[in-house]
């Protein structure tokens, strides 16, 4: 079994994955789809960019939309925990010949571009400019309620060097997939540094790209109502799968499709994991609950489709293991 313990003293503190960079073709229909539908906080726009939150969000975004010719993914964020954890980083990112940008990006404070060993472009911030917490100003709850970003979700093509770069930088396993039999080998993992089941997934599969971005809802009936919402709002063809409970993670989930193919989730009722001795919970790639407890296949897109990370050139997987498909 590949699984080894957590690193707990990391090169630098990562809080939380912080916000996610789209690019989309159509800036009014992506609005219309994420405000006006789904209900998420705006808190800035330009010609080129919309900035959304959720109602609980003190940061100033968790999802840019930016202008772009194709629906690509620009950046995964991550929050550090000081400026001195983002000088850290850019010296542990250097000594191993990855990125160590620093562009100028609204809205946030001295920000590192890197990327992973696989190209994966990934944004580390300190700070970030402030917005107001809607949490108890409900009449601008709409839609999903959204209350927060919550993970981040990419197919890689080794599930197993993926594990082991983000371990190194403190990320700490909950759960896994893997295959049957003696040789048995890492198909999918959930990984986390806020102490819930995941900031940060990696799927077996032509990647890296981006799978979905996992949005916070304070309910199951959140998620039941935006069913009825988007069903009666012209967006009946924008729901992809569920809603559903997984047996990983034991979330209440809804997945969902943006006007430019880009995957959302829904999720809900996952668990607190922040023992350091919290032991993660293995899954057979064949067992049916894995995907939904109720048995319940996920559609072959579920499997196929995602997000090119701009100027990334994706790779096949080097594990060809199958699962469970709905026909």
């Amino acid at each position: 079994m590949p699984i080894r313990d957590p690193v707990s003293a990391p090169p630098f503190n990562i809080v939380r994955a912080s916000h996610v960079e789209l690019g989309v073709r159509d800036l009014s229909r992506s609005r219309a789809f994420y405000v006006d539908c789904l209900g998420l906080l705006v808190s800035d726009e330009t010609a080129d960019a919309l900035y959304l939150r959720g109602v609980e969000e003190r940061n100033h975004h968790s999802i840019v939309l930016r202008r772009a010719r194709a629906n690509e993914a620009r950046a995964l964020g991550f929050k550090l925990a000081s400026e001195e954890d983002l000088d850290r980083a850019a010296f542990w990112f250097g000594r191993r010949n990855l990125p160590t940008a620093f562009p100028e990006l609204p809205y946030q404070g001295r920000t590192l571009r890197t990327a992973d060993i696989f190209g994966t472009p990934i944004d580390l911030y300190a700070r970030m400019e402030r917005a107001e917490c809607m949490l108890q100003k409900y009449a601008a709850h709409q839609g999903a309620r959204i209350q927060r970003i919550d993970h981040l979700n990419c197919f890689t093509p080794d599930v197993q060097a993926s594990y082991d770069f983000y371990r190194e930088l403190g990320f700490r396993l909950t759960e896994y997939t893997e295959t049957d039999g003696e040789d048995a080998k890492l198909w999918a993992v959930w990984l986390q540094r806020k102490g819930n089941v995941h900031d940060l997934a990696f799927t077996n599969g032509l990647g890296p790209r981006l799978h979905h971005v996992g949005l916070w809802t304070s309910g199951a009936l959140d998620i039941i109502h935006i069913c009825d919402v988007m069903a009666s709002s012209g967006y009946l063809a924008n729901m992809e799968r569920g809603p559903g409970r997984h047996g990983i993670s034991n979330a209440f989930f809804l997945y969902v499709r943006d006007p430019d193919g880009h995957r959302v989730e829904l999720f809900t009722s996952d668990y607190l994991a922040v023992d350091p001795d919290h032991a993660p919970i293995r899954w057979s790639l064949t067992d049916p609950r894995r995907q939904t407890l109720w048995g319940q296949p996920a559609p072959a897109s579920w499997f196929e489709e995602g997000a090119a990370f701009a100027g990334v050139a994706p790779r096949a997987p080097v594990l060809a293991a199958q699962p469970i498909v709905a026909m």
